[in-house]
């Protein structure tokens, strides 16, 4: 058994590389804001499949909420392709929809169990030490530990085994047609693995922040390298980062696990971008000077 700090400290490190691996394709996809829709979505599949099993605990439940994050970009798809309502209206209307469901049916028949609408929103992480995975009296540890673990098994799985389709799909969907891969096909399961990862981490940490994990670490790293492979790293290094300074943030000044994670999220990209913003501008100096002369 380790320390709860540690343990803390771990379970944040895993949410943070987990969101992020999934994050990299949303954003070289342009598709940032499907991970607040999915995200916020879930919650419904998460309450329906509550309401048949009966058991928070059920692997149903994240099924159900898999299925409802496909769901969801299916809907977004279906209201885009009718050229009447545009992308972003599209998924502001199916999130917001599939939300209120999800937050209805807890409000009305999840009120005497752990999973309240705060819990999903905020998360707090500094709580998982308590639900522990014991077998035969032994002592394993937190169970997120175990079920981020597996979702990050998941994620890198996944990355590894369909990275020259998710390449081809992201950068050249008409080339990947042609060369026999169904761009249909890796987008939804794409949008499930997402889907996965997002109900995974959203008790520990809350949906604000696996939303603020799946965009800020890719978008900071999209700013440093246009490279593929080194995106992803780079993503998963500003994923460990925030998960270890912004747990220690909070420790030292005792505030929120997950607000100081998305603070530390944003710095990180703020300074970045100041940076690329200077060496844009320094650049692009230089080369009229050199006009000039």
């Amino acid at each position: 058994m380790l320390n709860p700090a540690i343990e803390i400290q771990i379970l944040a490190v895993l949410v943070a590389v987990s969101c992020t691996l999934s994050g990299v394709f949303l954003v070289l996809r342009k598709m940032a804001m499907m991970s607040d829709a999915i995200s916020h979505s879930i919650l419904a599949g998460i309450a329906i499949a509550f309401l048949y099993v009966g058991d928070i605990n059920s692997p149903l439940l994240i099924i159900g909420a898999a299925l409802t994050g496909v769901v969801t970009v299916f809907l977004v798809e279906l209201l885009k392709q009718t050229h009447l309502v545009s992308e972003e209206a599209s998924i502001g209307l199916v999130f917001t929809f599939l939300f209120s469901v999800g937050v209805i049916i807890i409000s009305r028949y999840a009120g005497n169990v752990h999973l309240d609408i705060d819990a999903v929103l905020l998360g707090e992480i500094a709580f998982t030490p308590f639900n522990r995975l014991i077998i035969a009296n032994i002592d394993f540890g937190p169970k997120a530990i175990y079920i981020i673990t597996a979702i990050l098994s998941l994620n890198i799985t996944y990355i590894y085994l369909f990275y020259k389709e998710l390449k081809l799909v992201t950068f050249d969907p008409t080339l990947a047609t042609m060369l026999g891969f169904s761009p249909v096909i890796i987008h939804y399961s794409l949008m499930g693995v997402v889907s996965i990862t997002a109900v995974g981490a959203f008790e520990a940490v809350g949906f604000i922040l696996v939303v603020a994990l799946m965009v800020v670490p890719p978008l900071t790293a999209y700013l440093i390298t246009d490279n593929l492979s080194n995106m992803i790293f780079i993503s998963c290094f500003i994923g460990v980062l925030i998960g270890i300074v912004g747990y220690q943030m909070a420790y030292v000044f005792d505030v929120s696990i997950a607000g100081s994670m998305a603070t530390v999220a944003g710095i990180i990209f703020l300074v970045v971008f100041l940076v690329s913003c200077w060496k844009k501008s320094s650049f692009g100096r230089q080369q009229r000077n050199n006009n000039i002369n």
